[in-house]
């Protein structure tokens, strides 16, 4: 029957568990045949699932009397919309590397578990019903009803929501380090959606443009983003000098800027950054933290009259969110240091509309312990709160101490920290750590960062398992940072 069908024929064998042709037999005599199943383990699954918890999500939310015929044809059209469309990080992870990917014979409708389905679909069910005079409900701000259905489909959405607001409002040049990578790329069409930044990708030409063809996305070099070319770029020469410039006197002959240019792109990023021809830069996606903050350490500066600098982690569970610090930078921060990385962190929390409550955390409550480590919690507590009275912040406290207002006040009835602290100050890099890579884990915790603050210009480094989603988070708040970099224009060390 296949072999008799016409050119490019469309089989519907949806028989579960076994369908009436299996789609590797249909191939066989059928090369061009476009196979759809009821089996979530080949492409092309129809169920269920890919409309009606969406559609029921849209009539439920503008009390619908009814499901019409116009609210199931605003979900299909809505639906095949989508399958035209790149898929997303989420779904791309269950394509094989080496698969082409995007609209096609393999995907010719989205993956029920495509995050961006209750995005599309509700929001066209309900203007249906409302269209069509069943919705006894009617939304009056679309725009504010789709960033609610955002927090059910991404949990950073409440969290990141001010800062994406105010990164649209003045879009600025970020430079990404891993230009190539296929989380940098897709993070790249979603900027470029959301209108957060012009791109600037190191990668060559070659390999990023038969990389955007093979993961289906629809961006173009020169049109929406810009590439530096390591290999070849005729700013090259210029990219080496301003690299002795700013590293000579720490033994950067010409020689070996010619080879760290050539061959480090993190550096190119970074004097990309210090030229003025980029506003900030994200890196670390593939190789060692450490590797990439030697770099920009030693390229980018540091911020007027900081030390060091030090990495913000941002952690959303499902019990609230909050950000621990140094889980990066600083080995064992001394009292003037833990106060500096706190006042640092306020900064930037202060960015994503939330008043910092910053507690310095220890094995001790408030002096129960006398300990090398209590005291310079203590002692990091009292420097903070002598240079910013304005802060709310205490210590030193215990964990359950930090995150529970009643536990608190059992303690200390007259702390001046009210609620649950947002802002963790550890003691020591391994305690950062360790405390926030736990949580991750256990509390399958999403994960925003890390980061890095006290750089002169806006620069930060992430990590290998960071997702798309994670480097467009980012990208937002080396947006944000850079705009404010830009009022304020802040002299530092290579201004």
């Amino acid at each position: 029957m296949a072999k008799a069908m016409a050119d490019k024929p469309l089989i519907m064998a949806l028989a579960n568990p076994i369908p009436e042709i299996m789609p590797e037999d249909a191939r066989k005599v059928r090369p061009d045949a476009m196979i759809c199943t009821g089996r979530s383990d080949y492409p092309n699954q129809v169920n269920n699932v890919l409309c009606f918890p969406f559609i029921f999500r849209g009539a439920l939310d503008v009390g619908a009397s009814a499901i019409n015929e116009e609210m199931k044809h605003a979900a299909v059209e809505a639906i095949a919309q989508l399958a035209r469309e790149a898929p997303s990080d989420a779904v791309a992870q269950g394509f094989d590397t080496g698969e082409t990917q995007g609209f096609g014979p393999g995907s010719l409708i989205p993956s029920p578990f495509d995050p961006r389905l209750i995005l599309r679909i509700a929001p066209a069910v309900a203007k249906a019903a409302m269209e069509s005079g069943v919705a006894t409900r009617p939304i009056t701000n679309f725009d504010e009803y789709r960033a609610l259905l955002e927090r059910f489909a991404f949990r950073s959405g409440l969290v990141m929501k001010p800062m994406f607001a105010k990164a649209k409002t003045q879009p600025v040049r970020v430079i990404y380090a891993e230009g190539e990578d296929e989380r940098v790329l897709r993070a790249t069409q979603v900027v470029l959606e959301e209108k957060l930044a012009r791109p600037i990708l190191v990668g060559r030409p070659s390999v990023v443009e038969a990389r955007i063809k093979r993961f289906g996305l629809s961006i173009k070099a020169g049109k929406d983003f810009d590439l530096v070319n390591p290999e070849d770029d005729p700013r090259y020469r210029s990219y080496v000098q301003t690299y002795v410039e700013v590293a000579g006197r720490r033994g950067a002959t010409p020689d070996a800027a010619r080879t760290v240019v050539r061959t480090n792109n993190t550096v190119i990023a970074a004097l990309a950054v210090v030229r003025g021809e980029a506003d900030a830069m994200l890196c670390g996606v593939e190789g060692r933290y450490m590797s990439h903050l030697r770099h920009v350490r030693e390229i980018i500066g540091f911020s007027a009259g900081i030390s060091d600098y030090a990495a913000l982690a941002l952690l959303i569970t499902s019990k609230g969110f909050f950000f621990i610090a140094d889980t990066q930078v600083r080995p064992n921060p001394s009292a003037e240091e833990l106060a500096e990385i706190a006042s640092l962190a306020a900064v930037h929390v202060q960015r994503f509309n939330i008043k910092p409550k910053i507690a310095f955390v220890s094995h001790s409550d408030f002096g129960s312990y006398d300990t090398d480590s209590s005291r310079k919690m203590r002692r990091a507590t009292q420097l903070l709160k002598e240079r910013h009275p304005e802060i709310e912040a205490d210590g030193e406290m215990q964990g359950d101490t930090a995150l529970s207002a009643a536990a608190r006040k059992m303690v200390l009835p007259h702390s001046k920290l009210e609620g649950e602290a947002n802002i963790l100050i550890m003691p020591t890099l391994d305690t950062a750590n360790v405390a926030y890579q736990m949580i991750k884990s256990l509390a399958d915790a999403l994960p925003v960062g890390p980061i890095l603050v006290g750089p002169a210009r806006p620069a930060h480094i992430l990590t290998p398992s960071v997702t798309a989603r994670g480097i467009l988070n980012m990208t937002a708040v080396a947006v944000v940072e850079a705009q404010e970099r830009a009022a304020r224009q802040q002299p530092t060390l290579f201004t």
